[in-house]
């Protein structure tokens, strides 16, 4: 029998393979969390399907996700990035994501944990949606608003509303499954493990 899943996903294997075992899944891992951000930072002006075929390079080009490590990037390694065919090869992205990192650590040493920072901005409770179709859908929300307005202020980069409430969305801290996707059900049991 044929799976009931959110329109946007069924393009292509690799977005069903997301959807179905990451997409909206409660996270407080800080380790995904940035991983999340990394990928979300590149998402900008682009589509989610060219993110997801490049994640892997993603992984190896960036240490693995380590944001101690990216927050120590050199010069020489910017450039060397900037010449790898197998991530997205957007200077400005890429500068930012360093940036990021060394935003995000300053963010675990205020609060002791990126998600305890994370999840007060809907509450420490998924934000869950009951939405029938794709075009119902927002691409912003009063909660991304706040956190894009506040990660600025923290120095982040590529953190818009929109970019905020995607990885809101795929961090799980909003149900946007819709409500006739096998995922969405699935979801909201899920617990959030701090």
């Amino acid at each position: 029998m044929e799976l009931n899943r959110c329109d946007w996903c069924l393009k292509s294997q690799l977005e069903m393979d997301y959807h179905d075992t990451e997409w909206g899944k409660p996270l407080f891992d800080d380790g995904k969390l940035f991983e999340f951000i990394v990928l979300d930072t590149f998402q900008a002006g682009l589509s989610w399907a060219i993110v997801l075929k490049k994640r892997e390079g993603f992984r190896a080009a960036f240490d693995g996700f380590d944001y101690r490590q990216i927050a120590r990037y050199n010069g020489e390694k910017l450039e060397e990035l900037a010449q790898n065919p197998l991530i997205i090869r957007n200077k400005l992205k890429i500068e930012a994501t360093v940036g990021n990192a060394q935003a995000f650590i300053k963010i675990r040493e205020e609060f002791g944990n990126f998600g305890v920072y994370l999840w007060a901005f809907v509450g420490n409770e998924p934000i869950v949606n009951h939405w029938e179709t794709q075009k119902s859908v927002p691409a912003t929300s009063p909660q991304s608003d706040a956190l894009s307005k506040d990660l600025s202020k923290r120095g982040f980069k590529f953190v818009g509303s929109t970019i905020c409430y995607a990885f809101m969305q795929a961090a799980g801290l909003v149900n946007d499954h819709l409500i006739g996707c096998f995922r969405y059900e699935m979801v909201q049991k899920s617990k959030l493990m701090p």
